[in-house]
């Protein structure tokens, strides 16, 4: 199992890091090992103290698939769900400048945020779907996947060309505009549209 991670994938969110539109959908991996458990608290790393929410909407790959047709990319997920990328931001930063690799601000262990997945068929158009984040009850980040530069199909399509997809794989999509600061004490709520899909305490 892989995480394949799509970023600046949100003109906004471009705009507020200042980062540079890309060409292409911008990928990068997790290891398994980030996947927060069930039911645990997210524990803010000692070698940070800059860590960013990233709310996301999640594909899970449900066949195994290489130089897949994006006009076929719908076949290969039924489910979709909703994370967070938390994002050393400081580090990221001073790897960026380094011209270095971000693995280390991305896949710390707990970085990744996973929900349970829903029938994908509940929702009526996945190009325009809601989906937000809440800190302590006040929402921070407000998403629709219709301002995607690039959607699910395509970066599915994208993806596969460089990397086999497998059952069980996930991909994390791009966030939206309002990635702040987490806090201990801090409780984050995610959401797609109305419907609650995880609650997770920051320590």
């Amino acid at each position: 199992m892989k995480l394949i991670c799509i970023g600046r994938n949100y003109a906004k969110h471009i705009e507020e890091l200042e980062n540079e539109r890309p060409e292409h959908p911008v990928i990068f991996l997790k290891p398994d090992t980030s996947i927060l458990l069930k039911k645990q608290p997210f524990f803010i790393p000692d070698f940070s103290n800059d860590i960013h929410h990233e709310v996301e909407i999640l594909v899970k790959i449900n066949r195994l698939g290489k130089h897949i047709d994006e006009k076929f990319a719908h076949k290969y997920y039924s489910q979709i769900g909703l994370g967070i990328d938390f994002t050393a931001r400081d580090l990221q930063s001073q790897l960026k400048a380094k011209g270095l690799p971000w693995e280390k601000a991305k896949g710390f262990d707990g970085a990744a945020v996973i929900s349970e997945f829903v029938d994908k068929a509940q929702f009526s158009d996945l190009n325009k779907l809601d989906f937000s984040l809440e800190k302590n009850g006040e929402k921070v980040q407000i998403g629709n996947t219709s301002h995607m530069l690039w959607k699910i199909n395509e970066l599915i399509a994208y993806a596969s060309q460089y990397f086999t997809l497998k059952i069980g794989d996930i991909i994390f999509t791009g966030t939206p505009a309002g990635v702040s600061r987490v806090e201990p004490n801090d409780k984050l709520d995610g959401f797609i549209e109305d419907r609650k899909m995880f609650s997770i305490r920051v320590k």
